[in-house]
């Protein structure tokens, strides 16, 4: 299946990064979490990328351009560097498309740009800010055993904040960690039918009025997920991330441990 990733807006709460560089390509080790993140979708075998660019898109285009495969994949040197050896690949079956959507426009109106690329009876998107050990392939199964015209990942978040349930008078009933509450929030993993392009209106962001077309419809559906799921969106994520990475433990690097996603909780 093609994958669209939306990689253009300014990333305004990581701006220790997105004031010189686009939010995917803040790194986690040596590659962007965009890199991450095609990996991930490639290790299942979704390889055909259209990436929606917008703020500093040309960054993005550039690191593809000279993209250097010897960073993470083992490699043979020979003639003091005149001839190298990959002994694999990253990317080599990858098919990647470019498009320019729009320094200002939101995720519905990106989305709509590259509609004529997505001519699939399903097609993936993803927010491109986001990592998790998910079993993709369950997850697009369920998509596709339903009637939905799009389906979401549903997760909790794993901030530090507490959530406070309360009397109309102020007298606190509840209080406990985020992750121990009962709702869960849009984790930027999608799985779309190209019918959804007939639920957006121009200028509409897509999980706001087209969504609650669906939602109106019954044809909106989730996944809730319990395990890993994490987004990079503030320098303590990416501080998180970079912990996680130095430490050997990247529950996203599928493609390097388990091989599948699991269903266990997360915690760090």
């Amino acid at each position: 299946m093609k994958v669209v990733l939306f990689c253009g807006g300014l990333g305004t709460r990581l701006k220790e990064y997105s004031d010189t560089i686009p939010k995917p390509l803040v790194t986690i080790g040596y590659r962007p979490v965009m890199w991450h993140l095609m990996r991930y979708y490639a290790h299942f075998g979704h390889k055909e990328f259209i990436i929606c660019l917008g703020y500093r898109g040309d960054l993005i285009k550039e690191y593809f351009l000279h993209y250097n495969e010897c960073l993470s994949n083992d490699f043979t040197m020979r003639d003091g560097g005149r001839q190298i050896d990959l002994l694999q690949s990253d990317i080599d079956d990858w098919k990647i498309t470019f498009v320019d959507t729009g320094q200002q426009s939101n995720i519905g109106q990106r989305l709509v740009a590259v509609r004529k690329f997505v001519d699939d009876d399903v097609f993936l998107a993803n927010y491109s800010d986001a990592l998790t050990d998910l079993d993709l392939n369950r997850y697009i199964q369920l998509a596709l055993d339903s009637q939905a015209i799009a389906t979401l990942l549903a997760v909790q978040t794993a901030h530090s904040f507490h959530a406070v349930t309360a009397e109309a008078d102020g007298w606190v009933t509840g209080i406990g960690p985020i992750r121990n509450a009962t709702f869960t929030v849009n984790g930027g993993f999608f799985v779309l039918r190209p019918e959804i392009f007939d639920y957006i209106r121009d200028g509409e962001e897509l999980v706001v009025e087209p969504f609650g077309r669906l939602v109106a419809q019954r044809k909106l559906l989730c996944y809730q997920y319990d395990g890993f799921w994490r987004s990079m969106d503030t320098f303590k994520d990416k501080m998180s991330f970079d912990r996680m990475y130095e430490r050997g433990i990247a529950p996203w690097e599928l493609w390097r441990t388990r091989g599948q996603g699991s269903n266990e909780p997360w915690t760090d």
